[in-house]
């Protein structure tokens, strides 16, 4: 590791942490209904969307309305999306003629499985794209269905989190707030002005933003390349504010088009995880001490560097295998100037493992390099980033009420070590809530692990439609332990919402995209449905008085119970897999074999 990665990477951190109070308390502002500087502006407009749609943001839902109002519009988008899909051949701005007679070759058809993967994929926040972007769909379709897609799902997860701080910080009431007020004011105060601001930000730093045709350029080589164009800021904005990370291009954030300096490569990873950082403050404010929200925030950050840092290390250590005559070094010697396979020059190590680490604690997926190319440690820590259920500051909304979830967790079992009925910021943690916590821990874990064992061992019967199906090891391009992991960190990504990929995989076939949209479902709303529940059970308890037995949640010992709550169910749970894949290849690697 280099002085100048570290500061990066510090640098980085800094504005984070800089950024968390005043966000948090923007958004507190906003979803208690307090007047803010957009409201002179936004408070007409979000009246007409009430009056429009016949919304009384005063009239209070318990969380059984909260979650069905959140599964209506989830099914809504679902089916918008799906059709959106399937007909835009007919629809207008799409100079590429895609699902046409006349699309160019090259170009991939909207079939129905991938239709259904990409429709539950954009409306689950997950974002996995199983086709190339550029080569699929057209402008309208990219504006109109996904990127409003990325509004709408982000809007979602925040809502569901702001409902688990009122469960929290409310008392014996029946209601944890509206969600369609909710969404709405997510959409208005908070996405859009941020995203209008750094849309016009990521125009001047070159990115294109027009609706113009593809043009054809000649290459040194003298060969014809079609370079693709069209509304891509303002996709981008959301892509990275909202979490989603689908990108515009198939090389998403490392195309230069999407991702075109150091700097618009910087304001990036700072909005994937300005939100998220913000909703630890604002958790805090809202259950008035703001200690609570800074100790979540600790507990996030302390994984956070030893995730940036292990992943940097084992980048800049490369592979020991390589040397600069072809010669392999000995046992433990490192590679050159680090492992530079599937990085940009213009980020180079450093910016490449901290995008990664950053995209994958928060469920973002967007990438500025090949994540399959990174060394087996190296591509761990973002495997095992969304495998802790994205708790690391997480994705817009999701970091925060996964981490609460662990928090419940956690005081289980230190009020078990103590004796003590666990209590969490003045609320008596009982059965109920353990058993919710749980039920959400263990389905994101038994999606990953189910589908995984299926898709790496089961062969499919052969003949006609079905034998586009499998076996599913087929569409890997390694064998062995690096094989498995690419299909792991598929059902990973999906379950756990990322939507980045170890991109070796050909995940555009029938079973891959049915498998992984029940994947990514089931990690969606088996995470959500249970979180509010708490939210209703939580908001109907009242403050229990802090006594000498209460265990404080707000210093280094809490931090410290949290941290090893998230780091032992993660390692129990997946260390198995996770030998059988990253790392046994290193200790492979290290004997020189590699796959």
């Amino acid at each position: 590791m280099t002085l100048i990665g570290i500061l990066q990477i510090l640098v980085f951190f800094g504005i984070i942490v800089a950024i968390t109070r005043p966000v948090g308390s923007y958004m507190y502002r906003v979803f208690e209904g307090q007047r803010t500087l957009l409201h002179p502006v936004l408070v007409p407009i979000e009246r007409l969307i009430y009056r429009l749609s016949g919304i009384s943001p005063e009239e209070e839902q318990s969380w059984v309305q909260y979650a069905a109002s959140l599964i209506s519009l989830s099914i809504f988008s679902f089916l918008f999306v799906y059709l959106f899909q399937r007909l835009q051949g007919y629809l207008p701005l799409n100079p590429m003629h895609f699902s046409t007679a006349n699309a160019p070759a090259g170009a991939t058809p909207i079939t129905p499985d991938l239709a259904f993967n990409t429709a539950v994929s954009f409306m689950t926040n997950t974002n996995w794209q199983s086709y190339s972007p550029d080569v699929t769909m057209s402008y309208m379709t990219q504006m109109a269905a996904l990127a409003v897609q990325n509004f709408v799902s982000a809007a979602v997860g925040i809502a569901v989190a702001v409902a688990l701080i009122r469960g929290f910080a409310r008392q014996t009431v029946k209601t944890i707030g509206n969600f369609w007020a909710d969404v709405t004011r997510c959409t208005l105060y908070v996405l859009l002005p941020v995203c209008v601001l750094t849309t016009l930000f990521f125009v001047w730093q070159g990115c294109i933003q027009n609706f113009k045709g593809p043009v054809t350029a000649q290459t040194l080589e003298g060969a014809p390349q079609t370079i693709e164009q069209g509304p891509l800021a303002s996709q981008l904005s959301i892509k990275m504010l909202g979490t989603n990370g689908g990108g515009y291009f198939n090389a998403n954030s490392a195309h230069p088009y999407e991702n075109p300096t150091p700097l618009s490569n910087y304001l990036q990873i700072v909005l994937i995880f300005s939100l998220g950082a913000g909703l630890t403050y604002m958790f805090g404010k809202a259950v008035k001490d703001t200690r609570q929200g800074w100790a979540i925030f600790a507990a996030m950050s302390t994984l956070f560097f030893v995730g940036v840092f292990v992943c940097y290390w084992a980048e800049q250590r490369g592979n020991p295998m390589v040397t600069q005559m072809g010669v392999a070094h000995a046992y433990g010697s490192s590679q050159p100037g680090g492992n530079m396979e599937g990085k940009e020059v213009r980020f180079g190590i450093a910016q490449s493992t901290l995008f990664a680490t950053v995209t994958t604690d928060a469920s973002c997926g967007a990438i500025n390099s090949w994540h399959d190319s990174f060394t087996p440690l190296g591509g761990l820590v973002p495997l095992f980033n969304i495998q802790t259920d994205e708790v690391i500051f997480g994705g817009v909304g999701a970091g925060l009420y996964s981490i609460l979830l662990y928090a419940i967790i956690g005081v289980f079992i230190g009020g078990l070590m103590v004796g003590r009925t666990p209590e969490y910021v003045g609320k008596k943690i009982e059965q109920k809530e353990v058993k919710m916590a749980i039920i959400a821990v263990l389905a994101t874990s038994l999606c990953i692990l189910v589908f995984t064992a299926l898709s790496s061992v089961t062969p499919f019967a052969k003949g006609g439609y079905w034998n586009a199906l499998g076996p599913a090891t087929a569409n890997t391009s390694n064998n062995g332990a690096h094989g498995l992991s690419e299909i792991l960190y598929a059902y990973s990504s999906g379950a756990g919402n990322n939507g980045s990929a170890f991109a070796g995989i050909n995940a555009n076939t029938p079973w891959y995209n049915l498998t992984l949209a029940i994947d990514m479902l089931l990690g969606r709303f088996l995470f959500i449905i249970p979180a509010l529940a708490i939210a209703g059970s939580l908001a109907g308890k009242k403050l229990i008085p802090v006594t000498s037995g209460t265990l404080p949640t707000h210093g280094t010992l809490f931090v410290v119970l949290l941290i090893g709550t998230v780091v032992i169910v993660g390692a129990l749970t997946y260390f198995p897999v996770l030998s059988l894949g990253p790392l046994v290849e290193h200790f492979q690697m290290l004997n020189g074999k590699l796959f």
